[in-house]
């Protein structure tokens, strides 16, 4: 379901700029995924948590889809590729492989300096708040649903296919104005 904090953030106006396809934010506001894995480690941590590559690729995701669903603008530069098991973010999967199914430690290098603004943060401490108790295989189950982006994108043997932002968009924006949506 769309966790009603978030369902909240959907303002008549920025679903109305979203409908029309106007932006909200400049596309300058895009940051890195390390960038955004770095603020959900960070919470994660200081809520005693761990997260291990799967739930943090699918988190980046899910907060990715959620800015382009509610707000019209995306929050990573990152390409999505629809891979066999799920939406991956392709720069993000290489930092963290190492790590395999173990959690994930320390900071992500990024060279991404811009700061986060208030709306990013809490769009991103929100989709910690209502998702970081699913482990990896729920949060890609989550991902995995009939008409979901990556549903809509994958072919078997066409490795790299990019998940195009306005799908993305679309199908949470779709989800937000839903009564009991789910991502």
């Amino acid at each position: 379901m769309i966790p009603s904090v978030l369902k909240q953030c959907a303002t008549s106006e920025s679903m109305t700029s979203i409908l029309s396809g106007a932006p909200l934010m400049g596309e300058a506001a895009m940051h890195d995924s390390n960038k955004i894995a770095n603020e959900f480690l960070r919470l994660a941590k200081e809520s005693g948590q761990s997260l291990t590559p799967m739930q943090l690729l699918k988190l980046v995701f899910i907060a990715h889809g959620w800015m382009l669903g509610l707000y019209g603008e995306p929050l990573i530069s990152d390409d999505v590729q629809a891979w066999k098991y799920g939406p991956v973010i392709p720069d993000l999967y290489r930092s963290i492989r190492h790590f395999k199914g173990d959690p994930v430690t320390g900071v992500l290098a990024t060279k991404d300096d811009k700061d986060l603004d208030e709306l990013e943060t809490d769009l991103i401490d929100q989709v910690f708040e209502n998702y970081s108790q699913y482990n990896g295989i729920q949060l890609s189950t989550l991902t995995h649903q009939a008409g979901s982006p990556w549903a809509l994108t994958y072919k078997p043997n066409q490795p790299d296919l990019v998940i195009s932002k306005e799908i993305i968009k679309l199908y949470y924006s779709v989800k937000a104005s839903q009564p009991e949506a789910q991502t």
